[in-house]
């Protein structure tokens, strides 16, 4: 692509919301239910119908818009936005076109080491629409996910590669799943988004097309590059650019017209009469800040601070119900915790298909483990051989143990006569210590371990055999 043009973009991403109900009615917001199930007449605004607004939906988005570092209106009304579609059947959408719940906000992202503010022009609490699949020459309705709860996060136009687009994306889908606002299931429809894209040889930003329901994170940053691409190619070509609505096609990589913007959209928006203004006090306002889920970004600070690698820190975030079982537990060693959640335990879970909830292990008992792990009174071998019982069993790690007979060996008179054993049958080893090769004694050390089972105790084993080699 000519790099004299400098690409934009900004993204637009709708997100269900976590709520029980809809956002207007009693129906049940529940994906996956048999077609036309979760419906009422509130949903259809029937004659005589009133909407009542979802207050527990207003919680989750105003928890959004406070993670997001919007200012909050405190005063908010609802608009109908009007237009005739076959998937809106009340002929209008209620949603926050003047007073949204969240303005002037921003998400920090990281990309090459940068860290740069996105700016988040707006959040707004909107009702879903419902789903429409198309088979051949027929179009079908499922009326369930109309009414649902969404938040539609505006991005401000910050975005300036498909790096950042994907960094902004990924970064915004994980504090909301954090927050527990939504599941963000974009296979589901749970999370979707749309991207706008120009570029232009100056500060002045380039005439913007809009992308429809992009396919996932990744996609989304494919479509920065090839819109972009094509943009400047019809641009050095002579052509102008238009506004235009377009789709992505994943095998080409290309942007696909839809139809073309010929005159702004008239939704001849209005206060909507049956809902009257909803005004959040500060006290309740400072509740659910109070109340916020601790945020991906200062739960790596700390797993950082502690001794975790950057990669295992990335991966407990990654797995929320990991990260959520090691709050409150930074008194322990975090590095040996991280292995044993990431490693065998994680292993455990796949092989069973069991969430971390679904089994017997308590902070208490992974507590205890850790710490007898990192005083060496137990080996990892032994914590291989209990893990079953530890994660099926209420027994206490030393009650587990003791059943399996699998006691630490820490008698030093008995360990110093395997130590001088092994010393004995391996005199090359302790030759090749004795020339300084460092390898030698963790050899020595690995048929120390062999001979016991593995459950000989590490930490006086190494301080016997230093002892003992020193003697010869």
């Amino acid at each position: 692509m000519n790099k004299e043009y400098q690409v934009t973009a900004g993204t637009e991403v709708h997100c269900e919301l976590k709520s029980n109900t809809k956002m207007f009615s009693d129906s049940y917001n529940n994906y996956g239910t048999f077609a036309n199930t979760n419906i009422n007449e509130i949903d259809f605004a029937y004659p005589g119908t009133l909407p009542t607004v979802n207050a527990y939906a207003v919680e989750l988005a105003l928890k959004a818009a406070l993670a997001l570092n919007c200012k909050i209106n405190k005063k908010m009304h609802f608009d109908r936005k009007n237009y005739f579609y076959p998937d809106l059947p009340k002929g209008y959408q209620i949603t926050q076109a003047r007073s949204p719940i969240g303005v002037d906000g921003y998400l920090e992202i990281e990309v090459d080491g940068v860290i740069k503010k996105i700016g988040i022009h707006d959040i707004h609490i909107e009702e879903d629409t419902c789903k429409s699949t198309h088979y051949k020459d027929k179009s079908f309705l499922d009326f369930n996910r109309n009414g649902v709860p969404l938040i539609e996060i505006v991005s401000e136009p910050d975005l300036k590669s498909d790096k950042e687009t994907v960094a902004y994306l990924e970064k915004l889908r994980e504090t909301l799943l954090y927050l527990d606002v939504s599941d963000c299931k974009i296979e589901e429809g749970s999370m979707r988004c749309d991207v706008n894209v120009s570029v232009s040889k100056t500060e002045k930003l380039g005439t913007r097309t809009e992308t429809k329901n992009v396919g996932s994170i990744s996609s989304a940053g494919m479509v920065v590059m090839a819109e972009a691409k094509r943009q400047v190619e019809e641009l050095e070509r002579g052509r102008e650019i238009r506004e235009e609505t377009r789709r992505y096609d994943e095998k080409t990589n290309q942007t696909i017209l839809m139809r073309v913007k010929e005159v702004g959209n008239d939704y001849r928006y209005f206060p909507e009469p049956d809902i009257p203004f909803l005004v959040l006090e500060d006290d309740y306002i400072e509740k659910v800040k109070e109340n916020l889920e601790i945020l991906p970004d200062e739960r790596r600070k700390l797993y950082l601070e502690k001794g975790i690698s950057l990669v295992n820190a990335n991966k407990l975030i990654q797995n929320k119900q990991l990260s959520d079982f090691l709050l409150g537990m930074e008194d322990i060693d975090l590095v040996i915790a991280s292995n044993l959640l990431l490693g065998d335990i994680s292993a455990y879970l796949n092989k069973t298909e069991k969430n971390l909830e679904d089994t017997k292990l308590t902070k208490e008992r992974f507590s205890d483990l850790v710490e007898k792990l990192s005083k060496k009174e137990i080996t990892n071998k032994v914590f291989k051989d209990i893990l079953v019982e530890l994660m099926e069993t209420d027994l206490t790690v030393q009650k587990i143990i003791e059943s399996k007979g699998i006691e630490t060996i820490s008698d030093e008179s008995s360990l110093r006569e395997i130590v001088n054993h092994i010393i004995e049958e391996n005199s090359e080893s302790v030759q090749d210590y004795k020339s300084g090769r460092d390898r030698a004694i963790k050899y020595l050390m690995g048929q120390i371990m062999k001979e016991t089972k593995g459950s000989a105790n590490p930490s006086l084993v190494n301080q016997l055999l230093i002892e003992e080699l020193s003697k010869r």
